[in-house]
């Protein structure tokens, strides 16, 4: 980015990354063929990475698949990029920079959250105190069964908005000892799997997801602070490689407790699965100078890729949303015989297109709100 100049939010926040500077003399340096900077504007690689995570997330909420995490760990990814977007934005004042983010996190939550909760009190949800947690959610916003599938994604976004409010924290004491913190960094869910399992209810929800995923998030700040540009390929492939193959272990050597090999099942193998794919593909970006900007010559696509990324809160939240009318959409194409005859209405994969046409709308009628959020003129479209 920086997306306070292009406009662009994200639940994870993440903005293009400009190189850092090499002020040591003896600092390794990339090879030659890759020296030259990207140019100046947005990072595609980041962005693409974002999008694809976004994608990621709806296929999987479509189709269920247990292989997904392991070919592409998307919510690591996205914690690994808004750690890397907080380590810069923190060269500012924190209250400033978490006020910020706030600012352009809640009001699409809000928005999207106004529809939610009527649903659900039209569907015989009564709520108590715990609703405030519909205005900051600093725990798992209550429903009730009828709109799980709606709200139980919110997850992502209090395991978020904590790492914000812990950041300027976190950069302190990571820039203390950087390698050791980040090798560190992986204790706390090891603790909580083997020696202490957390509280009860929302409290321990959140903490094992920020255990789960703090790596990820000091992997953010290795990238900005330069950290993992400076260690060669075998300083950092080695140790990520013996992570993920720890994860991918732990997930199938435990399936008869899990009852899958699914990383979103299994915490631990998730926390270090996600740990390794975010710091191989955090240094590659940092060692080799990766920028995508070749993704420029492909208008279209690079289109594709910009409204993912300014949209990308959103998305995120109606997806699911979008997911379920899609199911009685499609059998409403029953009733038309031309329909019935030459779509492929049983496949999942119909229901999957049809998915992304009712988030595409989400994105026109809705997707205005994150412009108001960061005080931009409405638009339907970025």
């Amino acid at each position: 980015m920086t997306w306070e100049q292009q406009g662009y939010a994200h639940p994870s926040g993440v903005e293009a990354q400009p190189q850092p500077q090499v002020k040591a003399a003896d600092e390794r340096k990339p090879p030659a063929r890759h020296a030259a900077r990207p140019p100046a504007g947005r990072d595609r690689y980041f962005d693409t990475l974002r999008a694809l995570a976004l994608v990621r997330v709806v296929a999987y909420h479509t189709f269920g698949w247990a292989w997904a995490g392991l070919v592409f760990p998307s919510m690591g990814i996205m914690f690994g990029l808004a750690g890397s977007l907080m380590a810069k934005s923190l060269e500012r004042p924190a209250p400033t920079v978490v006020r910020g983010r706030l600012r352009r996190l809640l009001p699409p939550f809000w928005f999207w959250g106004v529809f939610v909760v009527a649903a659900m009190l039209v569907h015989g949800w009564m709520p108590g105190r715990e609703i405030v947690l519909w205005i900051v959610p600093l725990g798992d916003p209550p429903g009730n069964a009828w709109g799980e599938q709606a709200w139980e994604i919110l997850w992502y976004l209090r395991t978020y908005l904590w790492f914000v409010l812990l950041s300027p924290l976190l950069l302190r004491v990571f820039r203390l000892a950087p390698l050791p913190v980040l090798a560190l960094s992986l204790a706390p869910v090891v603790v909580l799997q083997f020696v202490w399992a957390g509280p009860d209810g929302r409290a321990g929800s959140a903490l094992w997801d920020l255990a789960t995923y703090l790596c990820c998030w000091l992997a953010g700040f290795a990238h900005r602070d330069g950290v993992l540009r400076r260690l060669g390929p075998a300083a950092v492939a080695l140790p990520a490689l013996a992570t993920m193959a720890y994860g991918g272990w732990y997930a199938f050597s435990h399936q008869a407790v899990y009852g899958t090999y699914d990383l979103d099942e299994d915490p631990l193998a998730q926390a270090f699965w996600s740990a390794g794919a975010v710091l191989l593909l955090m240094w590659a970006k940092a060692y080799f100078r990766v920028d995508f900007a070749w993704l420029t010559r492909y208008r279209r696509l690079d289109r594709t890729v910009t409204v993912f990324n300014a949209r990308a809160v959103t998305i995120y939240l109606w997806h699911e949303i979008a997911l379920v009318l899609a199911v009685p959409l499609v059998d409403r194409f029953w009733d038309v015989p031309a329909l019935a005859a030459h779509l492929p209405l049983d496949s999942q994969w119909f229901l999957f297109g049809v998915g992304w046409v009712l988030i595409a709308l989400f994105v026109l009628l809705c997707g205005w709100v994150e412009d108001v959020a960061a005080r931009r003129k409405p638009r339907l479209l970025p």
